[in-house]
């Protein structure tokens, strides 16, 4: 039996946490990936200011299903041990969150080169990271994203296999392998299913790359989280919306309580939240 869990990129909604948790509370979301709260990234606080943080979730009952990290999210040539400090820190704030997930990325690649000459130095950073998390308890989740060295399936299984690690495993974003000009489904999806213990939701079309609400793209989200249905996954769905000024939002058939939200964060996020729980409605009938 599956079981999935929604979450949220509340940033997305706006970065005053009071505000996050109120619209979340009105979409029945109880958890939140947290990565912008309060003016800056979660990793940018101090272990003091973040205690004060998890003492707002707790009174407002909500807990986090993963640390919305920017680790990994620096250029492969850029000096690595501050960076790693920074995640060094992430793990502390994680356990602080009692978060059993981190988020994470593989580096940016110089632009024309081929990431086939910087796949060592991405494995030597990251087997640093490993050696970081080894006994903490927590989770390092790699996401695809353009221009890392993880853009590709390929390169995503490329790592996760080569770092053979039992707390390190995928987060798969349909969105991102689109921008890539990846197929989502079979293709990356078939090769990384082994992996994949969490998803974000959110579509997007091979045409401009634009991101759309769950099922309006090119992204195959439905088949997605039908497969992993069937395989009875028991995970979270975090919503990113990334949705901005969406062109299509006319010609969407939305409820009359989204049409009459003004235009904005809570709106955009109530949309993204309608078209995925329009699939699930689909799959766990």
């Amino acid at each position: 039996m599956s079981k999935f869990i929604l979450s949220a990129f509340a940033d997305e909604i706006d970065m005053d946490l009071k505000t996050q948790m109120d619209v979340l509370e009105q979409h029945g979301i109880g958890y939140i990936e947290m990565r912008g709260v309060n003016g800056k990234n979660l990793v940018e606080y101090s272990l003091d200011e973040v205690r004060e943080i998890k003492k707002q979730l707790d009174a407002r009952g909500f807990k986090l299903s993963a640390i919305g990290s920017p680790i990994g999210k620096i250029k492969i040539t850029d000096d690595f041990a501050p960076h790693l400090e920074l995640f060094k820190h992430t793990l502390e704030i994680a356990t602080v969150m009692e978060a059993k997930y981190i988020r994470m990325f593989s580096f940016f690649m110089p632009k024309g080169e081929d990431p086939a000459k910087y796949r060592d130095e991405v494995m030597n950073r990251w087997n640093q990271f490993i050696k970081a998390a080894e006994g903490t308890g927590l989770v390092l989740l790699h996401e695809n994203e353009k221009d890392i060295y993880g853009d590709t399936a390929e390169r995503c299984l490329d790592l996760l296999q080569t770092m053979n690690c039992n707390y390190l495993k995928a987060t798969f974003d349909p969105a991102n392998f689109i921008q890539c000009d990846e197929e989502t489904y079979p293709k990356a999806y078939e090769l990384l299913k082994d992996f994949v213990v969490y998803m974000h939701i959110k579509d997007a079309v091979y045409s401009d790359h634009h991101v759309v609400p769950a099922g309006e793209g090119d992204g195959k989200v439905k088949e997605i989280l039908t497969a992993l249905h069937n395989r009875g996954f028991e995970g979270f769905l975090s919503l990113e919306p990334h949705l901005g000024a969406f062109a299509g939002l006319a010609a969407l058939e939305l409820d009359p309580k989204i049409q009459s939200l003004p235009e904005g964060g809570p709106k955009q996020f109530a949309i993204a939240a309608q078209a995925l729980k329009k699939i699930l409605a689909g799959i766990e009938k």
